[in-house]
């Protein structure tokens, strides 16, 4: 079986598990999948499932979701089409399909703009509630992007970012994720193998650079001036994916368009390149040709701005204000060239030292931030309790940037699979972008939850990076295994919701993170918090926080399907701080055994010191039995760190030396406890 097919199963077997487990049919269940994925990679925010199939005009239309986001400056409105087939081996998507399906999309639009049409919809149906957001808001969308997702494979040429010329006068791109580009960014994070940026062909000139990296440089590096039209037209195409995922991330907490950029622009273009610290970007490669007049850059592969992403989003917002300015507007550029193989290690870091003089918090950028690597220390080290329906330990793997887990799966021989899996099984995995949503729904932010994964790990990479920054032994082993609680309690929910009789489909995802905070609201109201720590040990959430969930749940559907007067669209409604303000304001009847579920901060506290003095007094057996657990490269990471940050003694190097020999030479049970404190202390410099 080759790593397509296999990894096609994997997503069959996944979509399936979560149809049954959420009470999804499978189609549902694929598109909401892939949304996560799309939401994450950049594509679209927050998506809206509004399924419909039918005729008009004697042509098949048919809609699957859509997206919308009023705050965004480029009135960007993305529409999608799933299209879900079950089968054992791959299938292919040929030109044929593809064209149907898109046709069903725009042959939707035209029916939308109906009234014939759309007043014989119900009206509270997703398809009716979209056909009317789309007339109403029409006038707002500066760009359509028809979005086709597919567990097929596109026979046909790529698609990404395509130009379809219009609809309804309005500019109109395609873009296709098939099962290979989905494999790609599950694997590796990969979403822009497509993003090649042909400056000479598609953007009206190549540019002029000057080489500025040294004969036998590590890396290949040039300076350049981009004029502001070309930069405006590259940024037309493909948006935010043009920036570094961590860079997308902060700038989407925040306002895109800087108000004193556009009032450069506006006021004094020719004083731009003057005014402005210009862009930091990468590819993964250039074509540079060498004309009569100097070198010239034709075309970037995998090209990211990296430092200048308000530059370049204010620049194209000028676009449409001012677009006869920005012939007098040019911009500086810097361009490395970093080889694919070098792209994870060296990106995050230009991405983040470039941003170094915006007051950027470190933690809202890159997975090799020492909070991130603190979590996934913990979880490859952390054993979870076997709880009461498994005889065996296991551990929750964290994955702090794409592609780890399915490449520490991939390199292993059939037996190590198949002990990694039962090690890390499949269900207990957790991504950066689930930890933002678990937490801050815990902090009592659904409403930030609900604009989407992006959005919602940026506000709260802001937030980590001061609680890190003022007291970083508060992320220690307890906090991370209070983490895991909060996944059981969030994941739990996710299964509740679609189970309840009055559940009648649709906004998921908000009720889950709505619930979860009411609880943990309602808790605080009463001077208590869940007790994390007992669903840590039971790795299930006890009978009454259940029931109490019920409870909460109950009022968060109600609270976001009844939205003030003039608000039609639930999903927007769930994005409104009102809307949280008003749930948490309501006084809810919980079951007598709520109680029982909840401690004092004060119990909490003296648990989590309890668990730190624990871990600190470590018998000799236990201490050994954890070493050899950690295994000998575990030990020579710690022996390496601990001499590069020069706070290990040489009797401590000595023993860690020993003890990363594993299984060759084996350290005694003193020497094993010293090696566990030793490994507790370098925590703090993680």
């Amino acid at each position: 079986m080759n790593e397509m097919t296999s990894f096609h199963r994997e997503l069959i077997a996944d979509v399936q598990g979560d149809a049954d487990a959420m009470g999804l049919i499978t189609s549902e269940a694929f598109l909401e999948k892939v949304g996560e994925i799309l939401d994450e990679a950049g594509e679209i925010s927050a998506f809206e499932q509004c399924f419909y199939e039918g005729m008009y005009d004697k042509k098949s239309i048919g809609i699957s979701a859509y997206c919308w986001d009023p705050g965004d400056e480029e009135g960007v409105l993305s529409i999608i089409i799933s299209d879900f087939v079950r089968s054992e081996e791959p299938r292919g998507l040929l030109k044929a399909d593809i064209k149907a399906l898109l046709n069903k999309l725009i042959q939707f639009t035209k029916a939308a703009r109906d009234t014939n049409f759309s007043e014989k919809l119900e009206e509270t149906s997703s398809a009716f509630v979209f056909a009317d957001f789309f007339v109403r808001n029409i006038k707002k969308f500066g760009k359509i992007k028809l979005i086709l997702v597919t567990n097929r494979l596109n026979k046909a040429r790529s698609w990404d970012a395509h130009s379809l010329g219009t609809i309804a006068g309005i500019p109109t791109t395609v873009s296709i994720w098939d099962l290979a580009r989905l494999e790609r960014f599950i694997s590796s994070g990969q979403t822009r193998d497509d993003l090649v940026v042909n400056f000479a062909d598609d953007f009206g000139e190549p540019i002029s650079v000057l080489k500025a990296s040294f004969e036998g440089a590590p890396l290949e590096s040039y300076i350049a001036v981009v004029p502001g039209s070309q930069l405006a037209d590259i940024y037309d195409k493909w948006g935010a994916r043009l920036l570094e995922a961590n860079v997308r991330s902060f700038l989407q907490a925040r306002n895109k368009v800087n108000r004193g950029i556009r009032d450069t622009i506006k006021d004094d273009p020719s004083m731009f390149f003057s005014y402005n610290n210009g862009l930091t970007a990468t590819a993964e490669s250039v074509e540079v040709v060498q004309m009569e007049d100097g070198l010239f850059l034709m075309s970037a592969e995998n090209f990211q701005i990296v430092n200048g992403g308000q530059t370049t989003a204010s620049i194209h917002a000028a676009k449409k204000l001012s677009p006869a300015q920005l012939k007098n507007v040019f911009v500086q550029m810097k361009l490395t060239v970093v080889p694919k193989a070098s792209v994870e290690e060296i990106v995050p870091n230009i991405s983040l030292f470039a941003n170094s003089q915006n007051k950027v918090n470190a933690a809202d950028f890159s997975s090799n931030q020492p909070f991130h690597v603190q979590m996934e220390e913990f979880s490859r080290r952390v054993l979870a309790p076997s709880g009461e329906d498994e005889y065996r330990e296991t551990k929750w793997f964290y994955e702090r940037a794409r592609g780890q887990y399915a490449d520490e799966y991939g390199k292993r021989s059939v037996a190590e699979k198949r002990k990694f899996k039962a090690e890390f099984p499949r269900s207990q995995f957790i991504t950066k972008t689930d930890l933002a949503k678990f937490e801050n729904s815990y902090r009592c932010k659904p409403h930030v939850v609900s604009l989407g994964a992006q959005k919602n790990f940026g506000n709260f990479a802001s937030a980590i990076g001061k609680e890190w920054k003022k007291n970083e032994s508060e992320f220690d082993e307890t906090w991370f295994k209070r983490l895991v609680a909060k996944a059981i309690i969030f994941r739990t929910l996710e299964k509740l919701v679609p189970a309840q009789d009055w559940y009648e489909g649709g906004y998921r995802a908000n009720i889950v993170t709505y619930a979860f905070a009411k609880l943990v609201h309602d808790a605080q109201q009463q001077g208590k918090v869940p007790d994390l720590d007992r669903v840590w040990k039971l790795q299930r959430v006890p009978a009454a926080l259940e029931e109490a969930l019920k409870v909460t749940a109950k009022a968060a559907n109600e609270q976001i399907t009844n939205p003030p007067d003039g608000v039609r669209n639930f999903s927007e409604w769930a994005k409104k701080q009102a809307c949280w303000e008003q749930l948490s304001r309501l006084n809810l009847d919980y079951p007598e055994s709520f109680g029982d579920v909840l401690v004092s901060p004060q119990e909490a506290k003296a648990a989590k010191d309890s668990d730190r003095r624990d871990r600190n007094a470590m018998s000799g057996a236990e201490a050994m039995t954890e070493v050899m657990q950690q295994g000998g490269e575990y030990w020579g990471q710690i022996l390496n760190f601990g001499l590069h940050m020069g706070k290990i003694s040489p009797k401590e190097k000595g023993i860690l030396t020993v003890c990363s020999h594993i299984p060759q030479k084996l350290p005694s049970e003193k020497q094993a406890v010293i090696a566990i404190a030793v490994a507790n202390r370098l925590e703090q410099f993680y």
